[in-house]
């Protein structure tokens, strides 16, 4: 098993100025899982979307609100929080502190598949 560090891990650009580092992951598919480090803006929002499958989204850092279908009222995130999202669930999350935002999302897939209605 290869240990990663992840500031070694290449950053690309997520819509709205958010960053993505696949931690755990590559373009073949070969693991069973995906793990990803997102780190977002102030202001920055998910959008609404959903995944084919489960994902698991860990916040390390910053503060921000989450909403996902069928669970009721927006709930404030922050470190500590961990979101489960099931699959074909609706799903988004934002900051809203004045600080940027780290999430872990960990896909029960070997790609990362992002669904949207727009």
């Amino acid at each position: 098993m290869p240990i990663i560090h992840n500031g070694d891990v290449e950053e690309r650009h997520l819509h709205d100025n958010a960053t993505y580092r696949t931690i755990v992951g590559d373009a073949e598919g070969s693991t069973p899982v995906r793990l990803g480090l997102q780190t977002s803006p102030p202001g920055f929002n998910t959008g609404v979307h959903w995944h084919p499958y489960m994902e698991i989204v860990i916040v390390l850092e910053g503060e921000g609100e989450a909403w996902i279908e069928g669970e009721g009222e927006v709930g404030s995130i922050g470190p500590g929080t961990t979101m489960v999202f099931p699959p074909q669930v609706k799903h988004w999350f934002s900051v809203t502190g004045s600080r940027s935002m780290k999430t872990y999302g960990i896909h029960a897939s070997p790609d990362r598949i992002v669904q949207r209605s727009d």
